[in-house]
């Protein structure tokens, strides 16, 4: 029997990414969006997929109107365009719970979320950014349920690929790289992040989906990325040599640490590979020369803010 996945998120990088594998493998995928939301990651299956407008109907809609078997909640509000705190705490907390205690009420078998590893877990709450605070606050919240459906809490490190926004470090060096920027203003880039690319992403979520019969009810929480760590300056220089860019000049140092910079964050892949079986397929170099390959193609054309 086909299965009806519910998405959030879907008209951003992630959830896109989601949206179009789902579909292209024959799921029936509804998709939860604001009434003036930009549409354009999705335009070409827009017709082919079921929609809600949040902002217009009453939550429970959806799950009346359908036997929703899982729920992949990929929106977010990292609060880089100028969000207040009580709207950071709306998308990332207020939203999520509710969706979530709706989806319990009407029996869904699977909620799964998308959490970022930060290595914020050692941090006390009082040097949390806001984002990284509403994101804590919701864990515990899933945890509370944990009883009552099955929770899968996916902990991605750096994410890049095809179609993000220019906010995004990878997408931001490229765009300038492309354009020939006289100069790019970085930090040292000696902090090491892992960089896990978008496809690699996208396929946890299949896996989980094609597996979540044999889990029981509980909270499963994995991390997500390649397991390697890379410094920032190594992937600026890499992405300055895959744009054929012998023009722009990398200023490293140009700009401090942020306040509570964390130098090196890696994912432990032990317990995933174990319980699902799942390992990166698409590399740091081989991401990149795709990302890059995308961007020259659409750079003049997207819409990413």
């Amino acid at each position: 029997m086909t299965k009806t996945i519910l998405i959030t998120g879907a008209t951003g990088f992630l959830g896109s990414h989601i949206t179009r594998e789902l579909h292209r493998n024959g799921y029936k995928v509804i998709i939860l969006k604001r009434s003036f939301s930009d549409i354009w990651h999705i335009r070409d299956i827009y017709s082919e997929i079921k929609s809600y407008d949040i902002d217009k109907i009453d939550l429970e809609l959806p799950f009346k109107e359908n036997k929703i078997d899982c729920v992949i909640h990929t929106a977010t509000s990292y609060g880089r365009k100028g969000e207040r705190v009580s709207e950071i705490e709306e998308t990332n907390v207020t939203f999520p719970l509710k969706l979530l205690e709706i989806a319990t009420f009407f029996n869904t078998d699977t909620f799964s979320n998308t959490d970022t590893f930060s290595n914020t877990d050692t941090i006390p709450y009082r040097y949390l950014n806001h984002y990284s605070l509403s994101k804590r606050q919701f864990i515990e919240w899933l945890s509370a349920f944990q009883d009552r459906i099955k929770i899968f809490n996916l902990k991605l490190e750096h994410m890049y690929g095809e179609a993000d926004a220019f906010s995004k470090f990878i997408p931001f060096v490229i765009k300038e790289l492309l354009l020939k920027a006289k100069e790019i203003k970085l930090t040292k880039g000696e902090q090491k992040r892992d960089f896990i690319y978008v496809e690699d992403v996208v396929n946890v979520y299949k896996s989980i989906l094609c597996q979540v019969d044999k889990f029981p009810k509980g909270f499963h929480e994995y991390e997500i990325g390649t397991g390697i760590a890379t410094p920032i300056k190594d992937v600026a220089l890499l992405l300055k040599t895959l744009t054929l860019n012998n023009e722009t000049y990398l200023n490293f140092g140009a700009l401090p640490y942020r306040e509570n910079e964390i130098m090196e964050s890696k994912a432990n892949l032990g317990k995933i590979k174990k319980d699902i079986g799942w390992e990166p397929k698409i590399f740091l170099e081989e991401g990149l020369k795709r990302t890059v390959t995308w961007y020259i193609n659409n750079i003049g054309a997207i819409n990413v803010q």
